[in-house]
């Protein structure tokens, strides 16, 4: 049995044309539940996607080798899904790292991946990318604010009529089968190694899965992400 085409980031357009909601992501800040609609999420998506393509960003050839790489290092909140979702509708690679990933290995990986960016949840984690050593590395911005450190939504602000229209164009030369994010392996036997995960590895797990966990199709359904950002993908 096959499984649409899809990239991943078609998800919030299928969502707000089928099924729009008020409550698409929602997250805890400062101890209160603050919830992201659908349409709220897809104009912070296009504009970071039009801000990072103001800041030279892009898929470029649409290799792997060719493709821009973004770095992400946070804790698992809604901003994580606006980043992963911007970097893959330009054609660009994600390169997520665990909070929890050693100086050693997040110099490698910078290193390996080239990453020209990354995006950081807080200031702890802040202060470890500073004390790395990383050429490739062109700028850091934070989820949270940060005094002294570029926020995220700086990015936004880059975000014109003409740029968002290149998102547009964008979005419609990427195949499924492009490379959607590299994961690297802990380094406990040896150096990291980087996995390739095209869009459609992602979407055809997504969909077997369902054929074998029968589970239901009930827009209504809440799911709870605990580490990557499979939540935007709920039915």
């Amino acid at each position: 049995m096959g499984y649409p085409e899809y990239r991943l980031f078609d998800a919030v357009a299928h969502q707000l044309t089928a099924f729009p909601k008020t409550n698409m992501l929602n997250a805890k800040e400062n101890g209160q539940w603050r919830s992201h609609a659908t349409k709220d999420v897809a104009d912070i998506v296009n504009r970071l996607s039009a801000g990072l393509l103001a800041k030279g960003v892009s898929g470029k050839n649409f290799t792997p080798e060719g493709s821009d790489k973004i770095a992400i290092i946070s804790n698992n909140r809604p901003e994580w899904v606006f980043a992963d979702l911007a970097v893959q509708q330009i054609g660009a690679i994600l390169v997520p790292m665990y909070p929890t990933t050693s100086p050693a290995e997040m110099e490698y990986i910078l290193k390996e991946s080239e990453a020209k960016y990354i995006f950081v949840s807080n200031e702890e984690l802040l202060e470890k990318v500073r004390s790395l050593n990383s050429d490739s590395l062109k700028g850091i911005y934070t989820f949270d604010e940060v005094k002294g450190a570029a926020h995220y939504t700086e990015l936004l602000a880059l975000a014109s009529p003409d740029l968002l229209e290149q998102v547009e164009s964008a979005k419609k030369q990427i195949p499924n089968s492009h490379v959607a994010t590299i994961i690297y392996t802990s380094g406990t036997t040896g150096t990291p190694k980087g996995v390739m995960l095209s869009h459609s590895n992602i979407v055809s797990n997504i969909f077997f899965r369902r054929l074998v966990f029968r589970f239901p199709t009930n827009h209504k359904q809440k799911h709870l992400a605990f580490y990557r950002s499979i939540i935007f993908l709920k039915r």
